[in-house]
């Protein structure tokens, strides 16, 4: 039984449910629509889970810069000794970073899976001789994705791909944060700066993917459900370093990315779009306007919507080591790898829940 408060006429649409994992038809009023009392103890732990990693990216900084402030004024002495590790470690998020297993083990990442759920596709093999450069596709609003499938071990990334260790890469600003970097390292996540990716990909040996959300902050602004706009045609870094290095580009893309959360409208000329993007250009980064379902309803809040996101791995681009690629050799294998991404979209669109006439959007 569902209990439903300030409403006075009902409707019928699709709603979030705590039961099952698809939407589905039911009568709800105006206003909330509050979860039921009877939701099993898995999906609430489930919902818990994700909760968590929704206000860490709000909150988490903040208590450690807040945390490290206070053993200035009350524990010098401890905070004098973190000054000297961090002054020592600095450069650790540049160097392949810190990972441990048992931080990417926690049980709770494995109910974060569930949640949504995430779903891990591999379309062929890959040869852990090589190095690779992941280039994921959309951002969405948090890249749920791309952490849930290669921040933790619970999608199944060591058993796809054998032999194969992911690197995620994320702002650099974050591992300027007290304690927030060691946890951060601590699920194998590394700086997104050039000497970080390319100290990855010059494994000589091979077997190690760099993961990197292509569109960043820009791409962001357009997650919203039925989105297929994607922030690539002027990003071209990524394509470079993989000449540098050698590295094969593999596209990937996550069906459903998008469906997690719904945005403001802020269309380009906006007021809101404009103090969006000067945020970007001086910070580095922006905030989306989104909003999803709440823990306890189901009407609004910052959870995302229980969709399911499938993140599809293609087939890799060869690419021959070169030294100082010109912008000829860029734009030539940047142009390979949009064929190569919309090739893949197209191929499996239409298993994941995109009409046949929907394409790729490149801007």
């Amino acid at each position: 039984m569902r209990f439903v408060r300030g409403a006075i006429r009902t409707r019928t649409c699709e709603v979030d449910s705590d039961f099952g994992d698809e939407r589905r038809k039911a009568p709800v009023m105006v206003w909330i629509e509050f979860a039921p009392l009877s939701i099993p103890l898995r999906r609430r732990l489930q919902t818990a889970a994700v909760l968590q990693w929704v206000l860490c990216f709000f909150l988490l900084a903040q208590c450690c810069v807040a945390v490290y402030v206070v053993m200035v004024m009350r524990f010098w002495h401890a905070a004098a000794l973190y000054a000297l590790w961090l002054y020592l470690d600095w450069e650790t998020a540049e160097t392949g970073g810190r990972r441990s297993r048992w931080v990417r083990r926690w049980a709770v990442w494995k109910y974060f899976r569930e949640y949504f759920p995430l779903h891990l596709v591999k379309t062929c093999d890959l040869d852990p001789a090589k190095n690779y450069l992941f280039a994921y596709h959309p951002h969405g609003v948090f890249a749920t994705g791309a952490f849930g499938n290669f921040g933790n071990e619970y999608t199944g990334f060591q058993e796809l791909f054998p032999g194969i260790t992911p690197y995620l890469h994320v702002l650099s600003v974050w591992f300027q944060v007290p304690f927030l970097r060691e946890y951060l390292m601590s699920a194998g996540l590394v700086s997104c700066s050039k000497k970080s990716i390319t100290h990855v990909l010059s494994r000589e040996r091979g077997g190690n993917v760099s993961i990197i959300v292509i569109g960043g902050a820009a791409e962001s602004l357009e997650a919203r459900p039925g989105s297929l706009t994607l922030e690539v045609l002027n990003r071209k870094g990524f394509v470079r370093i993989a000449l540098k290095c050698g590295a094969y580009l593999v596209p990937v893309f996550s069906f459903g990315e998008n469906d997690l959360f719904n945005q403001v409208k802020n269309p380009k000329g906006s007021l809101i779009r404009g103090i969006q993007e000067k945020m970007r250009k001086t910070l580095g980064f922006t905030a989306p306007l989104f909003h999803g379902r709440g823990v306890f309803q189901y009407s609004f809040g910052i959870m995302p919507y229980r969709k399911p996101v499938y993140t599809v791995v293609g087939e890799p681009i060869a690419v021959d080591y070169t030294m100082c690629p010109s912008s000829e050799d860029v734009d030539r294998l940047h142009s390979r790898y949009l064929q190569a991404l919309s090739q893949l979209f197209e191929k499996h669109k239409t298993k994941y829940g995109i009409e046949e006439h929907q394409h790729l959007i490149f801007i």
